[in-house]
């Protein structure tokens, strides 16, 4: 494997790592600011009140991914795979 290949092969795994957990970084961004508009019209200052809407969102938004995750997961591993029966 040569050095190109190498870097090749890194950006290729940091861009599978950045599709894989954006659906989660997301959610968990647009329910927080949500939360915090809420919290901050009412001036209710409760915790819980950001931790279970934003863990349940993301918990959906995951369930909902899934199918996408593990195909994005099978092809890197066919692509790994190949690279590695490569001569």
């Amino acid at each position: 494997m040569t050095g190109a290949e190498t870097i090749d092969f890194a950006r290729e795994s940091i861009w599978v790592l950045l599709m894989l957990a954006a659906p989660g970084m997301l959610t968990a961004l647009v329910v927080g600011v949500a939360i915090g508009l809420l919290q901050a019209l009412t001036q209710v200052q409760e915790m819980t009140l950001v931790f279970v809407p934003k863990i349940l969102a993301i918990f959906l938004v995951l369930l909902i991914a899934l199918p996408f995750a593990g195909g994005a997961m099978a092809t890197y591993m066919d692509d790994i795979a190949a690279r590695i029966a490569q001569p």
